[in-house]
């Protein structure tokens, strides 16, 4: 039996030049310079937005630990009610 000869197919040059366009190649280098600044403004505007929102959690939960502390009831529940120790 011959061994049949195969062809390999040769690489396409013109294969890099039908490759779709992307965005920053169709966009000049000004406006792609315009919006990563946007991205990196909106994303510091986010990082403001949430740490605003740690703080006022924070803020949030020592004001109703403060009131608590200042609630008998509250109190009273959380204390040990173990009085032999005292005597």
């Amino acid at each position: 039996m011959a061994k049949k000869n195969r062809s390999r197919p040769m690489p396409n040059p013109s294969a890099e030049q039908d490759k779709p366009a992307t965005l920053k190649d169709v966009l000049r280098p000004e406006v792609v310079e315009q919006l990563k600044a946007q991205q990196v403004e909106l994303q510091a505007a986010e990082e403001r937005r949430k740490e605003e929102q740690r703080r006022q959690a924070e803020a949030a939960r020592k004001a109703e630990l403060k009131r608590l502390e200042n609630d008998f009831e509250y109190l009273f529940n959380q204390s040990n009610l173990d009085w032999q120790k005292f005597k």
